[in-house]
Parts: C-alpha cells; structure tokens; sequence
C-alpha cells in the first residue's frame, strides 16, 4: 500500500516528511520521493528502491521548502524506477496518488490529442496533466481540484501541491485512506495516524468523496460538487511503531475497509492495467505444460482455494484436486511430476499446509505458494512465489487476505487460460477488465451496505444457528460466511451447497432458522431460487444476499435483501464476500466478543 505525507509547515518539512514516510514503511513500497515549494519554485527529488536511497540524494542536494508531498510507492502502473516515482510534475502542479485511476487510458488518449506528452507510465500522471490543463485554462487551484475529481474514476487518495498557491495542499478520498492533522500553525497530510503520530494525535479522516483544503490555519472539507461538509476531529492513540487502528473500532474492521486499496496492490503484480493483460513471466510455472493442479490449504485459505478451483477449471481447463492440508497429506494422493501444487497460506508457516507441500515436492510437482509473507518457510521452499500483498493483518479472522488470495488465484487462472489457449485475447482483456473495476466496485458497496449489514446483525445476534446457501462459487463463499461467523461471535452457522439442502439440512429449518442465501443473478440463480422457496416453505427466514437483477427476478418474502452490484463471475466471490464480513463483524461487535482475538484462535497455526 503506498503512503502519502504533506505538511503546511513553518520551517522546512524535507526531512520531517522522509521520517514520517519512514513510519509507513510497514506498508511496502518500491520506490519513494519528496517535493517541496521554496521561494515560489517547485522541485523534488526522487530515487528507485528503499528510503535510504532517498536520503543520500537529499543528503547530497538538500530540499529546501516549509510546505510540501511525499509518497512510498508501490509500483501498479508501470515498473518500479526513479521516473514513475511520485511526485509527478506537470507545469506547477505537483501529486502523489494511492490507489487506480480506473479510466486513465481514456484520458491520457484524450489528453495526448490535445498536445500533451507523457513522461511516465503511471496513472497518476493524468491526474497532473489534467490539473495542469484546468489552471491554464483559468480556473483556480480549488475549482481545478473539483473539476478533476469529477472527471476521474476509480479507488484513489491524492495530495495536490499547486506552485502559485504554495501555503496550501489539497487533497482526495475515494476508497484508501486518508487523513488530516492538526497542529499549531501547522497542518499535516497522511495515509494514517502512525505517519503523524509524531507532529500531532489531532486527527480528521476523510471519507470517501471528501475533498480537503489545507492551510497553515486549519483545513476546509468539501464534497466533489463543492459543497462544505463537516468531519469530526478524534484524538489518536497511534504511536510511529505500532499499527493503528485508524478511526475504526477494530483491527478486523479496519482490513475490511482497506481491501479496495489492498486488492489494487496485489492485481498490479499480476495484471497490466493499460492493456488489460496478465503480465507474462510472473510465473515460474508453465501452466501450459502441467497436466492437473492440486491446491491444499488450512481454514479461511481453503476456502479461497476451492473458489480458485472453479475459476482454474472453468477458464483454463485444468483438472484440480484440493483439499485441506491437514487431510491432504494422510490422503495418499497419487501424484506425478506433470502435476504442478499450489499451497495457500497467509503467514506462509502453517504447518500442516507446510507438511503438504513437502510431500509434494517430495513426488516431484512444481510448487508454487500463495502467501503474504515473502520472507516465510512455505515461500521459501517453493519453486514460485505469488504474493497476495495484503499488508499487516493484525484480526485473527482473515478479511482482506482473503480477498487478496482470491484476486491473486483469479488473475493466475486467466493466466493458466491464456497460456493453454482455453482463454481468447479478447476473453482476457475482457476478464481482466473485470478485476481491475474490483476496487472501486468494492469501495461503493462497503459504503452503501454498511448501515444495513449493522442493523441485521442485531437480528442475527438473537440466533443460535445460522444457515448459509449457495451454488458455484458461491458455494465455497456460504461456508466462508459460516465460518467468519461462528469465529468471532461464536454462534454455530454451516455452509452448505444450496442443492444439498434436500439432502439433511432441511431438517433443520423452522422459524427459528435464518438462512442466508449468496446468489448473484448468475447461471446458478434460478436453481439457488428453488432451494429459497423449499426454505421459504418451511418459514425459515431467509436472508438473500443479491444483485439487483436478482432482487428484480425474486418475489419471495425475505427477513432482508442486500443488493449489489451486478459483476462479472469472475469477481462476484470477491464483492459478495464484502456483506458476510460486515455480517460477522457487526454481529460479534453487538454480542461484546473479542472481536480481533476471539477464543480459542491464533493468527498463525504452526502446529498440526
């Protein structure tokens, strides 16, 4: 996740906004860089690589300049090198951007036929150029900042430096997080609480559709229409070596909340957001050349893995074999060497999947791993690392490395597809364009279903057993649901095949039974539908978790409708798994459980 700093300072901020990055290293980066205004005059220095590298330019040619930017970088659009480093500059405008523009090649085609040149390969650079264009053409920094946000999409966080207004910073929040400091005299910009942590615990957080104007004497909050909105001031307990939890109640409520911005991250090591093409190579393994795939994996991690399941048997025709580690390696497995293995695991030292990738590589398959930490054991002693670059998930009930590992094993199947020519150049472009809408999909929908996913938890709270349904993907989505659940508010839920349901669980369904149901209006809608109205017959009390072309073609009485977008298939797991995290949440929170460290739980099972 890439880190934005700003101060309206006093004195010089070059080597106050380096430390603040510093703090924000936790975060991951690839590349940094700094830009001030001194005597009128905008200038920067930027460097590829670790802060350090940073500091030895600044050391060597210092960044005078008491207001000013800086940004840790992890590279989406385009490589990790000194030019694609922010701040970018174009004409006295200077920003630095977290997230995707999702409409930048239409804008950069637009802006390129007006004249414009390009020096970079980022997204980011639009938002400059754009900026640029509107000062020119006469409007000031406030209205340019307006118009701008209103012509880009996407899950973004922006700080804007414009050089004929040098005491002012402006700034933009649509999905990652961003927040305001108050100081005296002084004003601060950061990604969270730890970056300011050390110039002030007076803090605003924006939220999304928030446009802030900061100033020595305080900071003027507007919506994109430029209407003036009020946002409160909280004071932080955040110190600069402890991850905080922001304005949010709880760790595991801050992850959710964060995965529109993680998510960006992981794609952008496995997608091209220009072209709309997986990145060849990132694989040290030929998914042409194997002749079935066999993924293992312990809890939330399965889960991800059997919905990786159907995506790498539907898009690229490989034949898959999953099951838990912990039965995996007592199955006696016949493999072979053409065979290739995927093992799945958030900490990469779970030790039963460990285990099962040892048997694996034991019978000669090429292993490849899916984890977060680069640095672990299963990584380590795979032949192919795919990272899920989820960030620090501090809540023991995986969230947003969750999603993380569905978006990296969704991006990997379009991959296998097109390298075993089961995938078109043109179903690949279409595909990919799918997950690359993914962040701000799930940024709308967290902000709209919020308030509903709260006042249903009350409900739920009231149950002692929880059904969930679902068919295709949704399927491994309803045992997810159950799982969150049961995990932190400890109250007993299943998930089940929704065409199981005849097969025992209907037994169980009265009007004492909340059924949650998980179907998009996909090709399983009207058979899941079916299922409904054998529970609706019992009076259990259905809760339908849809899209709104599902909620158009169902008139069965519900206890309540949550409506989604309509999406592709292809990410529909991972929008729909937004609701039963927000579900779970809520309902743990109401109960007063120990939401972050439930019972009984640990973050890294490195015991069989």
């Amino acid at each position: 996740m890439c880190g934005i700093v700003g101060i309206v300072g006093t004195a010089p901020v070059a080597d106050r906004l380096v430390d603040a990055l510093r703090r924000l290293e936790y975060r991951g980066y690839d590349s940094a860089g700094v830009a001030t205004i001194h005597d009128g005059v905008m200038d920067r220095r930027r460097a590829e690589g670790k802060l350090l590298n940073l500091e030895k330019r600044l050391e060597a040619d210092p960044l005078p300049g008491t207001t000013g930017i800086a940004h840790t970088r992890w590279a989406t659009h385009g490589v990790p090198n000194e030019t694609n480093a922010h701040p970018h500059f174009v004409e006295g405008v200077a920003v630095v951007h977290n997230g995707i523009i999702e409409n930048f090649s239409e804008l950069r085609e637009e802006l390129k036929a007006e004249g414009r040149v390009f020096s970079s390969q980022t997204d980011t650079e639009v938002v400059a150029h754009l900026l640029a264009n509107y000062v020119r053409d006469g409007l000031d920094p406030r209205a340019a900042m307006l118009k701008m946000l209103n012509r880009v999409t996407g899950a973004y966080a922006l700080a804007v430096m414009f050089q004929n207004d040098p005491g002012t910073l402006m700034a933009a929040r649509s999905g990652p997080p961003l927040a305001v400091g108050h100081g005296k005299g002084e004003m601060f910009l950061g990604s969270d609480a730890i970056a300011l942590a050390p110039f002030t615990n007076e803090i605003t957080y924006l939220v999304d559709g928030d446009c802030a104007i900061v100033t020595h004497s305080g900071a003027t909050i507007l919506d994109y229409s430029g209407k003036e909105v009020n946002r409160p001031r909280q004071i932080s307990h955040a110190t600069a070596y402890v991850v905080d939890k922001g304005n949010h109640r709880h760790f595991m409520e801050k992850e959710i909340y964060e995965q529109p911005e993680v998510i960006s991250h992981a794609l952008s090591h496995y997608v091209d957001f220009a072209s709309h093409r997986v990145h060849p190579g990132v694989s040290a393994i030929d998914f042409g050349k194997v002749s079935g795939l066999a993924i293992s994996a312990c809890g939330t991690a399965y889960l991800a893995g059997l919905i990786g399941k159907y995506w790498f048997e539907r898009y690229a025709r490989l034949p898959v074999e999953i099951d838990v580690a912990s039965e995996f390696r007592y199955r006696e497995m016949p493999l072979s060497p053409s065979q290739a293995a995927l093992f799945i695991s958030q900490s990469g030292e779970t030790a039963d999947t460990l285990a099962s990738l040892r048997y694996c590589r034991d019978n000669g398959l090429k292993i490849g791993a899916v984890v977060n930490v680069r640095e672990s054991t299963i990584a380590r002693e795979s032949d192919a690392v795919f990272p899920i670059m989820a960030g620090p998930e501090i809540g023991v009930a995986s969230t947003k490395a969750f999603t993380c590992q569905l978006a990296v094993l969704a991006s990997l199947a379009i991959g296998a597809g097109v390298a075993r020519g089961t995938i078109s150049a043109k179903d690949e472009k279409e595909l990919v364009h799918h997950l690359v809408e993914m962040p701000r999909i799930m940024a709308q929908v967290l902000n709209i279903i919020q308030p509903q996913m709260e006042s249903l938890s009350r409900e739920i709270s009231k149950y002692k057993d929880v059904l969930y349904l679902g068919r295709g993907t949704s399927f491994p989505l309803a045992m997810e649901g159950a799982l969150k659940l049961k995990e932190i508010s400890y109250i007993h839920a299943e998930g089940y095949a929704a065409g199981e349901l005849k097969h025992g669980p209907i037994a169980l369904i009265d009007e004492n039974m909340p059924v949650i149901v998980i179907a998009p209006h996909d090709r399983f809608f009207d058979k899941t539908v079916s299922n409904m109205q054998e529970v609706a017959a019992r009076g259990g009390r259905i809760i339908f978790i849809t899209d709104a072309a599902g909620a158009a073609a169902s008139t069965l009485p519900t206890m309540a409708t949550i409506i989604l977008p309509v999406v592709d298939e292809i990410i529909a797991p991972i929008i729909f798994s937004l609701p039963i995290q927000l579900l779970a949440y809520h309902t743990a929170v109401f109960m007063g459980t120990d939401v972050d460290q439930p019972r009984n739980l640990a973050k890294s099972v490195t015991v069989e």
